[in-house]
């Protein structure tokens, strides 16, 4: 029962320990962004043009609808402070 407790609950590490681990952490580290980025692929020519233009579509798309509701809330908000002036 006594190792069950050891193993549930062990000890914090040491300063010393702590300091000693930290190469180790950053090799560990390290390795797994270097498995990590062989697993990147890049886009190819045509996948990058073809987001680009999707997204520069959809760019004049959002402008020209804040445009719109620009306008009408624009629009509605001097009417109705026209109403309010001339009263």
């Amino acid at each position: 029962m006594a190792n069950a407790l050891e193993v549930a609950h062990p000890e914090e590490p040491t300063g010393v320990q702590r300091a000693t681990a930290g190469p180790e952490r950053l090799g560990l580290f390290l390795k797994d962004v270097r498995q990590e980025m062989r697993k990147v692929v890049t886009p190819t020519r045509a996948e990058v043009q073809s987001t680009t233009t999707v997204v520069i579509v959809t760019v004049f798309l959002f402008a020209a609808y804040f445009e719109i509701v620009d306008l009408v809330l624009g629009t509605g908000i001097d009417k109705i402070f026209s109403s309010l002036i001339k009263q």
